[in-house]
């Protein structure tokens, strides 16, 4: 049964590297192997692609392959299966040895557990807890990094969805000077203040507002918002309102926010309008909120850290 990791293609997860690392180890017959050459030769023997092979994780400092093979090493060598003889290098032990010899055996996090040195390792790093059994379940099969960046996500994407459902409810002057602060935020206005007597105030021809694109004011964006409930969607009526609204204005750049969906006639009715027009949705409108912190905060930063080998080889 393939049992890859969901949201990272066809790349095994950090367990199925487990027994072909040492496998490697093994046919090294004694000496030690390099990381590099043994990642490289996991690439081969699962056949992954170039894109795969250079698939990196979300912050884009780390190839998705060498995170993965990185942990099955880690929980390999802290199982005592493998021995860490100098930077990024390795030899199998007796013990690994003595694992590869039942090829129906399964070497994973629960083969692991059978030694005193693994549990006490992942006492220490069991920062993550889950009461849900599915949830549990995946975790198991991903890297602490990735299990991290998850529930970073889960907690971000709550977040977003409580942001939009209060955005809805405030009243349209609270909407405006929302998306005033979200707007200066973004670098658009130049100063709050001059953000404030430029949106909101025209209500003219079915343009809501205008914002400076620059500190200067050279350059202006055109701005609609509709502060909609779930199910009540921007149509495609409301698009062509406002490109001739933007056609009246002679502007070349228009920004549609709500806080409900576009309709696909709208989203197409957009794209093939000459004038630059940005939609906006509630999930993009949330998600920029939750960015610039506008209706958030952050309570926690988590600084993570790793080895500076560069400093113990000095």
């Amino acid at each position: 049964m393939d049992r890859r990791t969901k949201g990272q293609g066809m790349i095994p997860n950090y367990q199925q590297f487990m027994r072909p690392f040492l496998e490697i180890a093994h046919a090294a017959n004694g000496n030690e192997v390099k990381l590099r050459d043994v990642i490289n030769e996991l690439a081969d023997k699962f056949n992954l692609t170039e894109d795969e092979r250079e698939e990196t994780l979300p912050s884009g400092k780390q190839r998705v392959i060498d995170n993965r093979v990185g942990w099955a090493r880690t929980y390999l060598s802290k199982a005592g299966l493998l021995e860490v003889t100098r930077r990024a290098h390795f030899i199998i032990t007796e013990r690994g040895i003595k694992a590869l010899q039942d090829k129906s055996v399964v070497i994973d996090n629960k083969y692991l557990k059978q030694f005193d040195e693994f549990i006490a390792f992942k006492d220490q790093k069991n920062v993550i807890t889950n009461n849900d059994a599915e949830c549990n379940e995946d975790i198991d099969d991903i890297t602490p990094d990735e299990a991290l960046r998850l529930a970073y996500k889960k907690i971000n994407d709550s977040l977003a969805l409580d942001i939009l459902e209060r955005t809805r409810k405030v009243t349209p002057a609270f909407f405006e000077e929302l998306l005033i602060e979200l707007l200066v935020a973004m670098g658009y206005g130049g100063t709050g203040e001059g953000a404030a007597h430029a949106l909101g105030k025209t209500g003219d021809n079915g343009i809501d507002g205008v914002i400076d694109q620059d500190p200067l004011g050279v350059d202006q964006i055109y701005i609609q918002a509709k502060r909609y409930a779930q199910g009540n969607n921007v149509g495609a009526g409301d698009i062509r309102d406002f490109f001739g609204a933007l056609n009246l204005k002679k502007a070349q750049k228009g920004i549609f926010i709500t806080t409900s969906e576009f309709t696909a006639s709208a989203l197409e009715t957009a794209q093939n309008l000459g004038t630059r027009i940005v939609l906006i949705n509630g999930n993009e409108l949330a998600k920029l909120m939750l960015r610039y912190n506008i209706g958030s905060r952050d309570e926690q930063v988590l600084h993570l850290k790793k080895i500076d080998e560069e400093f113990f080889e000095a």
